[in-house]
C-alpha cells in the first residue's frame, strides 16, 4: 500500500519536511517513489506539486493523518481534519483524576433565584453644594 508521508530534513533545530510517496512499511529516510513538495514550519511556507498529489491520491495512496490535515488546509481534499494523536485509556484516567470535580451545591444554602431580594433603600441624592454668587469688586 502506498502512503504519503512527511520526511524530516534540514539542519539540527532547523527542520524542513518533505512530502514523499513511499510504501507504508518502508523507512521514510530510505528510498521513496517521489517527492511531492516541502513544508518549512519556521516560515510557514508550504510548496506542493498539486497535480502530482492528486495523481497519487487517485492511485490509492493514503496520506498520514498529519499530511491529510495539511491537505485540508491547502484545500486539496474535501473533508474534516483527523485527530493525529491519541491518548491511552490509562493516561486519560490519570488526566480525569487530576481534574477538579464540580462541587454540588449545598442543600442548606438557598439558591439565588429562590431567595427574596433584599429591599433596596431608596437612593438619597446628596444636596448640591450651595454656590455663592461671585462678588465683583466695586469700582
Amino acid at each position: 500500500m502506498l502512503t504519503i508521508k512527511l520526511r524530516r530534513v534540514g539542519k539540527k533545530k532547523q527542520p524542513v519536511f518533505r512530502f514523499i510517496v513511499t510504501e507504508k512499511g518502508k523507512d521514510p529516510w530510505g528510498n521513496n517513489l517521489e517527492i511531492l513538495g516541502f513544508k518549512n514550519p519556521r516560515t510557514k511556507e508550504t510548496v506542493l506539486d498539486v497535480e502530482r498529489v492528486k495523481y497519487w491520491l487517485s492511485k490509492g495512496a493514503q496520506p498520514t493523518d498529519t499530511v491529510w490535515n495539511l491537505f485540508v488546509d491547502q484545500k486539496l481534499v474535501e473533508g474534516d481534519k483527523r485527530r493525529s494523536i491519541t491518548i491511552s485509556k490509562a493516561r486519560q484516567a490519570k488526566l480525569d483524576a487530576k481534574k477538579p470535580k464540580p462541587e454540588e451545591p449545598a442543600a442548606e444554602a438557598p439558591k439565588a433565584e429562590e431567595a427574596p431580594a433584599p429591599e433596596a433603600a431608596p437612593a438619597v441624592e446628596a444636596p448640591a453644594p450651595e454656590t455663592k454668587p461671585e462678588e465683583t469688586p466695586a469700582s
